[in-house]
């Protein structure tokens, strides 16, 4: 693809970054020729050798809407790449993508770009995060579980402070943008994961909607609460771990694979150390506020 895809950026105010680009005429038509061409090699007509019917009959009798949607498949991740890299922008999830404009090939000018295909890109950047004075707010709460009265200790100890209220007054104590379009992905992966167990246990969703009181609109409601919150503490770990240095060493990595309790468990630990590694990030920092 030539270096003439347009594009025009737009930061929303909810956070979504809106991609608008614009595919040239010369490359829309160099791509479908490309794809008729293999499709013309592979066609089977009546009456003709595989690949060797007349072009203009193989066209007559092609889905062209499977032509475009193979060639929007050829066009579409080359065209957004450059996008990203011409605007300069770090995208953190796969775009949502929507056509806008696709004209048949035949009417497009290669001497007006504006006549090319056009679609546009949803997507966002890590969420900006303030951490405040979350430390001060986290030792009120463990200051507690260290506290021993004279004559009346504990049995085995002082009761560490509850997970809960380390991340409630964690989470209370920062400021975060989280992009509206991260949280709705996170919405629909945890409704979806829900779908998923339902239909485990062998009910439909309006069985399982039945059964708790709640209506569609509610359970997203509810899940897209939690979403943002998980977002958020994902993110905000994730900050503090850069601001206090947290690292994970592969020897780490290596325990954590041994320690695994099947082959299975331990070949999905090995295909997925970058996932492994991010999940004991997160453990060491937590640990590092438990201890603050």
């Amino acid at each position: 693809m030539n270096k003439n895809v347009t594009t025009a950026l737009q930061k929303e105010p909810n956070g979504t970054i809106r991609l608008t680009i614009t595919i040239p005429a010369v490359d829309v038509k160099k791509t479908w020729e490309e794809v008729m061409l293999e499709v013309a090699k592979n066609a089977e007509v009546q009456g003709f050798r595989k690949g060797k019917a007349p072009r203009k009959l193989v066209e007559e009798k092609v889905d062209k809407e499977k032509i475009r949607e193979e060639v929007l498949k050829k066009l579409l991740p080359i065209a957004y790449t450059e996008a990203v890299k011409s605007q300069g922008i770090k995208p953190i999830i796969n775009p949502k993508i929507h056509v806008e404009k696709i004209d048949d090939p035949s009417t497009l000018s290669e001497q007006s770009e504006s006549k090319g295909w056009q679609f546009t890109a949803l997507t966002c950047e890590a969420p900006i995060i303030k951490l405040g004075k979350y430390k001060e707010a986290i030792q009120i709460i463990t200051a507690k579980s260290k506290i021993i009265l004279p004559g009346n200790p504990p049995a085995g100890g002082p009761i560490p402070a509850k997970f809960e209220d380390i991340v409630k007054a964690l989470l209370d104590n920062v400021t975060a943008e989280i992009p509206s379009i991260l949280i709705d992905n996170e919405t629909d992966r945890l409704l979806s994961q829900t779908l998923e167990d339902v239909k485990k246990l062998g009910l439909t969703l309006d069985q399982y909607l039945s059964s708790t009181g709640k209506n569609p609109q509610i359970l997203r409601e509810e899940y897209k609460k939690k979403a943002e919150n998980d977002v958020k503490l994902e993110y905000t770990l994730s900050k503090i771990a850069e601001e206090e240095k947290i690292t994970v060493e592969e020897k780490e990595i290596e325990e954590a694979v041994r320690a695994s309790k099947s082959d299975d468990e331990r070949k999905n630990l090995e295909a997925n150390r970058y996932l492994l590694a991010s999940i004991l990030r997160q453990q060491k920092t937590l640990d590092f506020l438990k201890n603050l």
